[in-house]
């Protein structure tokens, strides 16, 4: 009923920079928020950033000012622009996507999720 498609990780050097994005698709009639989280091997999924509308956008303590939640309205799509990455940033990171269906329906869906890996 809704698909979510992530790109844009890989392999980035340290300093280096990554920008995910995340298509979300199918019988949706509105979607109040987007955002990304991640997790690192051995540790829990946290949250990176999350943009809901009405102008709230929120961050993980630090991350701001390295990282940046933007979206398309328009395009049902959602971009983390990751800079001055760091070893400590390399996750699987998950794109998150809250709405309602055409049938009214609430969702709370997950991509499958895309690795980042920082390393020299």
């Amino acid at each position: 009923q809704v698909r979510i498609v992530e790109s844009g990780g890989g392999l980035v050097q340290p300093g280096g920079s990554l920008r995910l994005s995340c298509a979300a698709s199918g019988s949706i009639s509105d979607i109040y928020g987007m955002g990304w989280y991640r997790q690192a091997p051995g540790k829990q999924r946290e949250l990176v950033a999350d943009d809901i509308d009405g102008g709230s956008t929120k961050y993980k303590n630090f991350l701001e000012g390295r990282f940046t939640i933007s979206r398309d309205k328009a395009k049902d799509t959602v971009f983390l622009q990751m800079n001055s990455l760091k070893p400590e940033d390399t996750a699987a990171y998950y794109c998150n996507v809250r709405g309602h269906l055409d049938t009214g329906t609430a969702f709370n869906s997950w991509g499958q999720g895309i690795q980042v890996t920082v390393s020299s």
